[in-house]
C-alpha cells in the first residue's frame, strides 16, 4: 500500500488515502475524512511508483 497526501477538492484540507500499487490503474470514490464529501480518485502506477493522481469532486 502507498499513502498519498493531497488537498480535498471541497474543503481544501490536506488528507491522505491509501492506494494499492499492485493495481496499475484504478478509479474509485472515497469520502473526505474531514468534510465527508465524495471524492473521485484516479491513480496510475508504473513499476510500483505513482505516476499519475487526480482527485476531483464527484458531480452530483
Amino acid at each position: 500500500m502507498y499513502e498519498h497526501f493531497f488537498q480535498c477538492p471541497y474543503c481544501w484540507e490536506e488528507i491522505s488515502f491509501l492506494l494499492d500499487f499492485s493495481v496499475s490503474r484504478q478509479t474509485y470514490v472515497e469520502d473526505c475524512e474531514v468534510c465527508c464529501n465524495p471524492i473521485e480518485v484516479t491513480a496510475r502506477f508504473e513499476n510500483q511508483e505513482l505516476v499519475g493522481f487526480e482527485a476531483k469532486e464527484l458531480g452530483q
